[in-house]
């Protein structure tokens, strides 16, 4: 019970110094990209700079003790703190210390949620985030992250919003106040990023860039050319103190927590995924991932930290550095200990263009072409889906974007399993193989008494009247001729109680124009429900086959089926043979 709750007892008794070797080099690699890509991270989430260390302090360690996956980077991510900046911001608060109030209450939140989904085994939620609704989202939400940090690559005040239309107003309308400076200094740095990771992605580049930002504005006096600097970074620890509870603000944060709560569930337990494939000592545990990863904000907020969740490129170095246990992020953590402790003096001449330009070309990764393009080639309803998320998201906000997003995936799952596939059948020439008329029309034989349809997906009230008016249809096409109509059930998982009294309707209908109804290769689930249901008695057992050409053969000779044939067609929990 213990190592369900905390995994890491698993790896912590086979632990040795081999093991210990990689983490450590894993570890303090990931601590390095993450005191730049922290701090640049609470930037987008409106947050000082140093709240990103102490995001990346206290989550690491919770999560290293209560995660199950064993190479995942646990921290401050652009797409959450885009999307807290969002929801925050539309609160519209007066000063910076009631912006952070929120945020910290805001992350206890999201806690809350994942915690309780993850004790309610919610894990199963994360299936309502279809991946044409990420790729939308992330895409156009890379795009404001990227048009939101150019206030800092300009060196001008340009107000932010979370739709593209008044953003880019925004930016047109500040250009003639660009500092020219800041602009340098931001182009040579994503041309130096670039060029580095070009190299080699084991450079730490963003460190680099921001050593050589510093170093920058210290020797060629740019803080007095107008450039902007992160400025004093308040030293020590982060302090235990609970969040402000704001009650009244409950209403407005709530829909944000749950946003966040479960994007930020999603990106980490797809990151995880991944990763786990390469590796086969452990298992992935849904649940769990949503404790650990509720558990990390929550207590994460006693120690004013921001939401948290995996990130993509942090988890992709620590496992090519060599991590193989959770010890990786403490290691991490210690050295965003130590970072809090004796170095943050060392930030204060950091250059906000520097920090803008990391963001930069991090979030172009996170736009994808290839995805889009791929749909739209081969699922033309899915690529739809996909471009309304995108403008929904870019257009009239990103909440609102993943939310309308969801919905419309929902709506358009609805639509396929109320208009699914029906097939023709007949058979192939010389065999017992029944296969679609329209795929096989040279090779197969068709009786023109004999009606053969199979329905594939379960039969329920919202596709109910499209089966009725697609088999009238089709007993419309067959004529006068017609005399057996053999359904093929193999594909029919379920019916609910409205098809079952539509199915007895057209059961009685037919036999009043002389067509009998023959079912086959209906499963047990199937089978039980034409029991328990009565419809058995309205269909009769003799007309249940366990394959078609057993139902073909019968209309044709009407043979008396074997002891067996009869078990396996007639067979119900509900009924005892």
């Amino acid at each position: 019970m213990l190592k369900r709750f905390f995994p890491f007892l698993s790896w912590l008794k086979t632990y040795n110094r081999s093991l210990l070797y990689g983490d450590l080099i894993a570890g303090l690699t990931l601590g390095v990209m993450l005191v730049p890509q922290g701090m640049a991270y609470a930037m987008i989430a409106g947050m000082p700079p140093i709240y990103g260390l102490y995001a990346a302090l206290v989550p690491q360690i919770v999560y290293a003790l209560t995660g199950t996956s064993r190479q995942l980077a646990v921290g401050p991510v652009a797409m959450d703190s885009l999307l807290v900046a969002a929801g925050i911001g539309a609160l519209q608060l007066v000063n910076i210390e009631d912006y952070i109030a929120a945020v910290l209450f805001l992350t206890l939140l999201i806690g809350c949620i994942q915690l309780l989904l993850g004790f309610l085994r919610m894990g199963f939620f994360i299936n309502f985030l279809s991946k044409p609704v990420i790729s939308g989202f992330t895409s156009a939400a890379a795009i404001l992250i990227g048009l939101g940090q150019l206030k800092h690559i300009f060196g001008v005040q340009i107000s932010q919003s979370s739709k593209i239309h008044q953003l880019l107003g925004n930016i047109f309308g500040s250009l003639g106040q660009i500092n020219l400076y800041a602009l340098g200094l931001g182009v040579a740095a994503i041309l130096l990023i670039l060029f580095m990771n070009r190299i080699s992605k084991k450079i730490p580049t963003p460190l680099i860039i921001v050593i050589v930002g510093i170093l920058a504005v210290l020797f060629l006096h740019l803080d007095t050319k107008g450039i902007q600097v992160v400025g004093e970074i308040p030293k020590g620890l982060p302090k235990f103190q609970s969040p402000e509870f704001q009650w009244e603000k409950m209403g407005q944060l709530l829909p944000i927590a749950i946003t966040v709560a479960l994007f930020g569930f999603m990106e980490s337990i797809s990151i995880a995924k991944t990763v786990e494939e390469k590796h086969h000592e452990y298992e992935l545990d849904a649940n769990q991932e949503l404790r650990a990863l509720g558990l990390s904000n929550l207590l994460g907020s006693f120690f004013q930290s921001f939401s948290v969740s995996g990130s993509f490129s942090r988890t992709a170095v620590n496992d090519q550095a060599g991590a193989k246990t959770g010890m990786s992020l403490i290691f991490s953590a210690l050295l965003i200990g130590a970072v809090l402790l004796f170095l943050t003096p060392l930030f204060h001449d950091l250059p906000a263009a520097v920090l803008g330009a990391i963001i930069l070309v991090s979030v172009f990764g996170l736009i994808d072409i290839k995805y889009p393009a791929m749909l739209f080639k081969s699922r033309k309803d899915e690529f739809m889906l996909l471009v309304a998320t995108f403008l929904l998201t870019l257009f009239i906000g990103l909440i609102e974007g993943i939310l309308l997003g969801v919905l419309l995936s929902l709506l358009l799952l609805v639509y396929r399993i109320s208009n699914p596939h029906i097939a023709i059948l007949g058979r192939i020439k010389g065999t017992n193989y029944f296969k679609n008329v329209d795929r096989f029309a040279q090779e197969v034989e068709v009786d023109a008494d004999k009606l053969i349809i199979r329905f594939d997906a379960q039969l329920y009230f919202g596709n109910k009247d499209y089966f009725k008016k697609q088999l009238y249809q089709q007993i419309a096409r067959k004529g006068d001729a017609l005399r057996y109509i053999i359904l093929n059930a193999e594909a029919i998982n379920y019916i609910d109680s409205s098809a079952t009294t539509l199915l007895e309707r057209i059961i009685l209908d037919l036999r009043e124009s002389g067509i009998q109804l023959l079912i086959t290769g209906a499963i047990g689930p199937t089978r039980d429900i034409l029991y328990h249901s009565g419809l058995i008695d309205i269909i009769g057992e003799e007309n249940l086959f366990v394959q078609t050409f057993e139902a073909v053969d019968y209309c044709s000779d009407q043979k008396e089926r074997t002891g067996i044939q009869k078990r396996i067609s007639l067979q119900s929990k509900t009924k005892s043979l």
